[in-house]
């Protein structure tokens, strides 16, 4: 396993959440470095109140929810306190939603624009979501 990785999560599905945090996750537990941007729908996931249930692409994701399956936002959580994930919120979405720092999760990082995210990543291997 590579000991860097980027993460761009841009849908709000259960599916495309889960999968999104339970990769940062085990690369985190593997030691990994994880940077993760959340943008467009995926933003909605992290508000600190409202935050609507991530609706089901398929059966899958009505499964996840129908079985107990942790939120993604819990597993992200997770991540970020095994101290080598760092959770950015797209500054842009944030702005179409008309989101202020204070209303996402306490555990995301600094809002960050794509340009500069993208420019820190330098060789790490991205995945999108």
């Amino acid at each position: 396993m590579s000991d860097r990785l980027a993460i761009i999560m841009t849908s709000g599905t259960r599916e495309k959440l889960q999968m999104a945090a339970m990769t940062a996750a085990v690369a985190a537990a593997g030691g990994s470095e994880v940077l993760v941007f959340v943008s467009m729908n995926a933003l909605l996931a992290f508000r600190r109140d409202q935050a609507p249930e991530a609706p089901p692409e398929g059966e899958v994701g009505r499964l996840l929810a129908s079985k107990g399956a942790p939120r993604p936002t819990d597993l992200f959580r997770q991540a970020v306190e095994l101290g080598s994930v760092k959770v950015f919120p797209c500054s842009m979405a944030m702005d179409v939603l008309a989101l202020a720092p204070e209303a996402l999760l306490d555990y995301l990082d600094k809002p960050t624009g794509l340009t500069k995210f993208l420019s820190e990543l330098g060789a790490y291997p991205t995945l999108t979501f």
